[in-house]
């Protein structure tokens, strides 16, 4: 056992991982749902500062395709988005997600009516404002130090590798010590930060992928979502795979990098996400990821097998 937690396992809510489920009802008092949304935003990487076509993966709905219409305003989304969920969800609190393309790029005065108009709704209990992390000026910050005054905010950047040839590769289009100023940045003003990491990128070793979490467990950083990464049909990541055909994990593989990763994190590092479901009739491959709940079981099947749960070990890596 390398790099992992020699330690006792702790457990939140039977799972020896601290869960966002767990993290929202001990704050919270009550379980949340997540409603995405789509605030009629673009991105660097598309617009022409950056390039036109967005990261290699990034599908045309700017990884906001299960977000609601963006012709609709917030509020009707946040409506639409609880009229949807109202056959799962019995509860009263709901987390705005801003998730398509990059939520703080664009004019200050457009972002606060944004905001402050989902801050507003009485069902919102909490802000997640996707972006990037070059994409926080000081207006922007102390806008969102002003709605983090109203309700919670949380900013989730992109990060997906610390390695810059990697980040190269996928057209990220900025590098790693612009994203450690961001954390930096937004600490300071009392934003909580949650960090998105594909594993499986092409060209990334095991030691890769771990050598990122390893950066990660050393910053002020207070959530992350692991992500496996999804080939998506319309993508120029799709035609890089039909002709340069690489690597793609089975569930085992997935699953054995996935434990490691939970192993090295501080015990205080909220896990907002431990795969993804992209959309079926866009994914191309891992064709096992589509049931995300199916995937989910089996991760917490393969925990027990690895004995996470009586305590014998932690996670092998």
């Amino acid at each position: 056992m390398t790099e992992a937690l020699a330690r006792k396992p702790v457990y939140w809510s039977g799972r020896p991982y601290h869960s966002l489920d767990y993290h929202i009802r001990q704050t919270f008092g009550e379980k949340l749902y997540k409603i995405s949304l789509d605030a009629g935003l673009t991105c660097p990487n598309r617009d022409g500062t950056l390039g036109e076509r967005g990261c290699i993966f990034c599908s045309q709905g700017g990884s906001g395709d299960f977000a609601s219409d963006r012709r609709l305003s917030i509020t009707e989304q946040i409506e639409s988005g609880k009229q949807q969920s109202a056959g799962k969800f019995k509860g009263s609190g709901y987390i705005a997600y801003f998730q398509a393309y990059t939520n703080t790029y664009g004019p200050v005065s457009r972002l606060r009516r944004l905001f402050l108009e989902a801050a507003s709704h009485p069902d919102i209990r909490v802000l997640s404002i996707a972006t990037r992390p070059d994409c926080l000026g000081h207006k922007v910050l102390e806008l969102l130090k002003e709605v983090n005054q109203i309700k919670p905010v949380w900013v989730e950047l992109g990060l997906q590798t610390i390695h810059e040839r990697t980040a190269a590769f996928i057209r990220r289009g900025y590098t790693f010590p612009v994203f450690e100023q961001a954390v930096r940045d937004l600490r300071a003003a009392g934003l909580d930060v949650i960090v998105h990491v594909i594993l499986f990128l092409p060209g990334e070793t095991q030691e890769d992928m771990y050598q990122t979490i390893r950066q990660l467990n050393r910053m002020d950083i207070q959530g992350i979502k692991l992500q496996l990464l999804h080939i998506l049909k319309g993508t120029d990541l799709a035609g890089f795979y039909e002709s340069h055909p690489f690597f793609i994990p089975c569930m085992e593989d997935y699953f054995r990098v996935l434990g490691g990763c939970l192993g090295m994190l501080r015990p205080d590092i909220v896990i907002h996400r431990l795969t993804g479901d992209g959309p079926k009739e866009l994914l191309i491959a891992p064709l096992w990821t589509g049931n995300k709940r199916y995937v989910l079981n089996q991760f917490h099947a393969y925990l027990k097998r690895q004995h996470i749960w009586q305590g014998r070990s932690y996670i092998h890596v």
